[in-house]
């Protein structure tokens, strides 16, 4: 029982952050801003109690994660001005699941068998159905399928930052607790060099703390999980807070939808986790 509550802090966690963030207010680098200052100052207390080894290679390798990550957060959040909240977390996550799968498949070669190349196949299948059920929207007006354009181009550059983010770390086997001060770092730093020019210094960077210490409640949330009831099953858990974004944007945010367009959000959501499930299993 104690696995699992672990195993749900990221899904809440980060299922409510750009919900929590857009809340809060500011633009997309006061936020960014402030979710890795929360961040840099829960992991120093982190580190302090836990005490890693630490060499050249987790503080190189931890840093490069952490700006990468930081170009991930802020292009997402930038995509929530075109197309909502409710639209952009589904979306995202679904790319992120594409692209870490088939890194994984291509560089680490993690579909060793035919039960998780079928799995893999199935999921990859439940996610891009569900990423093209959440972005369908209302023929009506043309600025709308602009907006979607933009707001999907502004999410392959994030789903590329957070897709390094995942990756480089793994590549170079960098374990959990070690990494989370120098990728508070990274986040840190590339927090500040995307957004100087855009004054991102205010009260809403001060507000979004709150948001990066949720993110890193999250982060330390799996890293307890996984040992506990398995990598999978972390993972998979991971995937369920799409439905609180999601449903947060609609409900809590205000954010328009017609009938349809919410059931047809619901389902590709449903899809997405279900995928998130799936590629879990493959990681048995």
């Amino acid at each position: 029982m104690e696995g699992i509550f672990y195993a749900l802090l990221p899904a809440v966690a980060w299922g409510s952050i750009v919900l929590v963030s857009v809340k809060l207010g500011g633009n997309a680098y006061s936020q960014t801003l402030g979710i890795t200052l929360g961040a840099l100052i829960f992991s120093v207390f982190m580190f302090f109690i836990k005490m890693p080894d630490m060499s050249t290679v987790v503080w190189t390798v931890g840093i490069i994660s952490g700006v990468s990550w930081a170009v991930g957060q802020l292009y997402q959040l930038n995509s929530v001005k075109y197309m909502g909240v409710s639209k952009t977390v589904p979306i995202s996550t679904g790319m992120q699941l594409l692209g870490t799968t088939l890194f994984g498949v291509v560089v680490f070669k993690e579909w060793t068998n035919k039960t998780t190349v079928i799995l893999g196949v199935t999921a990859l299948i439940c996610i891009i159905a569900g990423v093209i059920l959440t972005g369908i929207s209302k023929k009506e007006a043309s600025n709308k399928d602009e907006n979607l354009k933009k707001g999907l181009l502004v999410l392959v550059i994030s789903s590329l930052g957070f897709l390094g983010y995942v990756v480089i770390v793994r590549w170079f086997e960098i374990e959990g607790w070690a990494a989370i001060l120098p990728q508070s770092i990274g986040m840190l730093g590339g927090a500040l060099i995307l957004s100087v020019r855009h004054n991102p210094f205010s009260k809403y960077a001060i507000r979004n703390i709150l948001t990066g210490i949720m993110w890193a409640i999250g982060n330390i949330g799996l890293l307890l999980a996984n040992p506990k009831v398995g990598v999978a099953v972390g993972f998979s858990f991971s995937q369920m807070g799409i439905v609180i974004s999601t449903l947060g944007g609609v409900f809590l945010l205000g954010e328009k939808k017609s009938k349809k367009q919410l059931i047809f959000i619901i389902i590709g959501c449903v899809l997405v986790i279900t995928g998130g499930v799936l590629l879990g299993m493959t990681k048995n």
